[in-house]
């Protein structure tokens, strides 16, 4: 009996010291900063009781924030933090990039929580797993996220002012803008209809020059990434070999995502060195703390367009030749030269947030297609990357070759914004596109889909549930979904 006794005892001291197997543990406690709870709870909130900020724009989207070691950049990034405690957030996006793993793709952290000696930090396990059902380049690679400072210094931060909030971890694996799109484009369409976020771009700036040429350049890294030209900044950046900043995709794909959800606004909440913090200035390390909002101007002045799925937008002969041409011109020249196509078009219409598809027949047969159904930037610059995208990401299809590009039909579909709608009876087959949600589950059909195939609303209701969102098929006639409506307006090069 003593013996069970004891062994039993033994397991319970053993399960005890496992750590949990479902949170990724804090690596840097205890050389990044300290280790004990209550010390380092202390220093943060000094931190924060300390930065001058005021209270922030409701609408304010995303952050900036450094990633040294609290002693040198912790007084920075509590400006940052102060701001977000302001706005209570219910999940945190943090973006970092990886110093030390090169890896093609972004890291998404999947654990259950990110442990740190403040506690477990949850992670926001809906938003994650969307994330990596939506792109192939959103990677379940869990010893990305070791050692990385760029992810860690922010927890502990995030755990002091929100103790309750969620996290999602994106860790940016060999730097590339493509990436900082790929964030920008899934993000912006996960967290449309988001309400309590924010994002947090991590990176220091210029490193190891001297006081006064780390001020000056500093200086004109902060004017530039006002700009919000997150492609003209990450191409700069680049270039400087961490003269610049070192995150330079991070904060690139948090410009893109901020400018995509309604920022037109980069506001300096504070900006010092490590010379500042710690008196040493002969090779100092930049820090900024910056809040990307809605501008005083935005949505004034705006042009009041019928754009219902119960009323079209009209666009005239011109404007629909004027998107055929862009989105041909865009392939040839992305299949050419690997960049894209610089879009300046001065019709106000085209140049209206509108979610499109564009797809691509070669002989009659589908060849590709990709869209957006959510419009998160001017409708010629939509057309121009979803060009892009069915003509080289269409994961059904191999890449378009230049020699076919001759061979293939361009059609493009322009949406009007989704409606929800309680009754099905309201859909009318062969003029609206429908979009089915359960859960994370989704799925679209276009209006053309019930056009080309014949089927009735039974035939076409139940197809889009099981096939293409995964949930049983009858689960538009029992409620369990949540069904929108929208118009396309379709043309293409060879009208049917």
């Amino acid at each position: 009996m003593l013996k069970k006794i004891c062994l039993l005892f033994f397991v319970i001291i053993s399960l005890m010291a496992v750590p949990d197997l479902f949170a990724k543990q804090a690596d840097l406690a205890g050389s990044w900063y300290t280790s004990d709870p209550g010390m380092l709870k202390a220093e943060l909130e000094g931190y924060i009781k300390a930065a001058d900020v005021k209270k922030p724009d409701p609408g304010t989207i995303a952050f900036i924030a450094p990633h040294a070691g609290y002693r040198y950049s912790g007084p920075i990034a509590a400006y940052t933090y102060k701001a977000i405690k302001e706005l209570a957030p219910d999940t945190v996006i943090v973006i970092g990039f990886s110093h030390r793993r090169h890896f093609p793709g972004v890291a998404v952290l999947t654990d259950e929580y990110f442990e740190t000696p403040l506690g477990k930090a949850m992670v926001d396990r809906n938003m994650t797993d969307r994330m990596t059902r939506a792109d192939k380049r959103f990677l379940q690679y869990p010893d990305a996220f070791n050692g990385e400072n760029s992810i860690e210094m922010q927890i502990p931060f995030v755990q002091t002012v929100l103790p309750n909030a969620k996290i999602v971890l994106l860790e940016i694996g060999d730097q590339s803008f493509e990436y900082a799109r790929l964030i920008a484009d899934t993000l912006a369409e996960i967290l449309r209809n988001e309400k309590k976020y924010v994002i947090v771009g991590s990176t220091d700036m210029s490193h190891y020059l001297p006081y006064g040429i780390a001020t000056r350049k500093d200086a004109d890294t902060i004017k530039a990434l006002q700009s919000l030209d997150a492609e003209k900044f990450y191409a700069k950046s680049a270039a400087s070999k961490h003269d610049i900043v070192c995150g330079f995709d991070a904060v690139a794909a948090t410009m893109l995502t901020a400018s995509k959800l309604g920022a037109d606004k980069a506001v300096l909440l504070k900006y010092a060195n490590s010379g500042d913090t710690s008196g040493m200035k002969d090779g100092v390390v930049g820090y900024m703390s910056v809040a990307f909002m809605p501008g005083e101007e935005r949505g004034a002045k705006k042009k009041d367009l019928d754009i219902s799925a119960k009323g079209e937008t009209m666009l005239n002969e011109t404007q629909k030749k004027t998107l055929l041409k862009l989105a041909r011109e865009t392939i040839k020249e992305y299949l050419t030269t690997g960049k894209r196509l610089p879009v300046k078009i001065e019709d106000p219409l085209l140049n209206e947030n509108m979610g499109a598809f564009v797809t691509l027949h070669e002989r009659g047969e589908l060849r590709g297609c990709i869209g957006h159904m959510v419009g998160t930037q001017p409708l010629c610059l939509t057309i121009r990357d979803m060009a892009i995208a069915s003509a080289t990401e269409d994961p059904r299809f191999p890449r378009v070759d230049l020699r076919e590009l001759d061979k293939i039909d361009i059609e493009i579909s322009v949406l009007t914004p989704m409606e929800r709608i309680d009754d099905y009876h309201e859909i009318e087959l062969g003029k609206h596109g429908v979009v089915v949600k359960m859960g994370w589950r989704s799925g679209v059909y276009l209006p053309q889909v019930a056009t080309e195939t014949g089927w009735d609303i039974d035939q076409f209701m139940s197809s889009l549930c099981a096939h293409k969102a995964g949930i049983p098929a009858d689960a538009w006639k029992t409620g369990k979904c949540e069904i929108y409506i929208f118009t396309a307006i379709v043309f293409g090069e060879k009208e049917k």
